[in-house]
């Protein structure tokens, strides 16, 4: 049964919202978690473990992710729980010549950020990766990437969050939000209700929906992504990889239009390799399709030869929460007294939770952040 009220709700049981949770139990702020479904059950399980400094746009979300990557250094440590993270390097793959000015620009940019990446000719590459392909022509490297197992991560976050005193709710789904007379929210969840301050929307691609309730419009998109994972193999690769054209899909959406456009491959703790991903915007549809599927398996394996010889074990699809900036939502909204946005990662979830759970606690014990949030809040509005 829900408690009456609390100092906070936040609503949404991935991975933002249990970091969320996490970092103000830290704080022993009273939050009271509250999920749909079970915990981890969309995005957080849906996805690859990428902690992946390359893929950020250079300025203020390549700068956030730096300092996030900081935190999954002792994050193991500080929770006291596996979450199979592993600082092992990432790559993005240079597949033709045309590329290669644009990539040249794109690291001199993230260089001057602070970012410690090299751009590789082919025969660099492969001496770094031997599973490649002769047919690229050149790649980036940076020691900075990494990989963690998602729902190992938002595991952790929520195990911990319960042991430092917050709770959690699930298979509840709000169904509406409103005000009393005075300054509280009334969160309701079927013949439920808890009264709160401040509530957090968490929900990831279905964050609009809560927004609704309180007449936010949030210009966030569900944007599916399929992957496809193979049979246990022996070390194939060492880094994470990323293909140029998948960047270029990430931040140009009529390129998302083609499924499968670029890829992504990383070899789990376990020895499957996750292969990825389209990036489609297709609604809430989160099937698997036949096209996706050939489409990933053909593209991964131009890039790695050897896995026309791997079996795929299974196939799985995830809704990402796609803003037309790039940018998650993350703030006070205005006009809103009391509600605050955490969503909108698209594929930076999980690199961003370690981050963006500090930084709302942060910004709900004190008013202040440490990294300003002026730019990951533009674009809302309320009647």
């Amino acid at each position: 049964m829900l408690p009456q009220r609390a100092d906070v709700v936040i609503i949404g049981g991935g991975v933002i919202g249990a970091s969320i949770a996490y970092h103000l139990a830290k704080r022993r702020i009273e939050a009271v978690l509250i999920e749909r479904s079970s915990i981890c059950s969309a995005t957080s399980c849906s996805c690859d473990g990428f902690v992946f400094m390359q893929s950020k746009k250079p300025g203020i979300h390549l700068e956030l992710a730096l300092e996030s990557a900081k935190r999954f250094e002792t994050l193991e440590a500080e929770l006291g729980a596996p979450i199979e993270y592993e600082n092992c390097g990432g790559m993005v793959i240079i597949e033709g010549s045309e590329e290669i000015p644009a990539m040249e620009r794109y690291v001199k940019e993230q260089q001057e950020i602070g970012l410690d990446v090299t751009l590789l000719d082919k025969h660099e590459a492969r001496k770094r990766e031997p599973a490649l392909s002769e047919k690229i022509v050149g790649a980036t490297y940076s020691p900075q990437d990494s990989q963690v197992n998602p729902m190992f991560l938002t595991f952790a976050f929520i195990d911990r969050a319960k042991e430092l005193g917050a709770r959690v709710f699930t298979d509840r789904e709000v169904t509406a939000i409103t005000r009393t007379g005075g300054r509280e929210w009334i969160v309701r969840t079927g013949t439920e209700e808890i009264r709160t301050a401040l509530v957090v929307n968490a929900a990831g691609p279905f964050a609009p929906k809560i927004g609704r309730m309180v007449d936010l419009e949030i210009p966030i998109t569900p944007r599916r992504g399929q992957l496809l994972v193979t049979e246990t193999l022996p070390r194939l690769i060492t880094s994470i990889f990323l293909s140029a054209k998948y960047i270029a899909a990430k931040f140009n959406p009529d390129l998302a239009q083609k499924a499968g456009e670029g890829i992504s491959i990383e070899q789990t703790a376990s020895g499957t390799l996750v292969l990825g991903s389209t990036r489609e915007f297709v609604g809430y549809d989160g099937c698997v399709t036949n096209e996706g599927m050939a489409t990933i398996a053909a593209r991964a394996s131009q890039v790695i030869p050897r896995l026309n010889e791997v079996h795929i074990i299974r196939a799985f699809a995830g809704l990402r929460p796609y803003t037309p900036s790039g940018l998650p939502f993350l703030g006070f909204v205005e006009g809103l007294d009391g509600f605050i946005m955490a969503a909108g990662h698209e594929g930076d979830g999980i690199a961003l939770a370690p981050i963006t759970g500090d930084l709302i606690a942060q910004l709900i014990a004190s008013g202040k952040t440490d990294i300003p949030l002026d730019a990951f809040q533009r674009g809302l509005g309320t009647p």
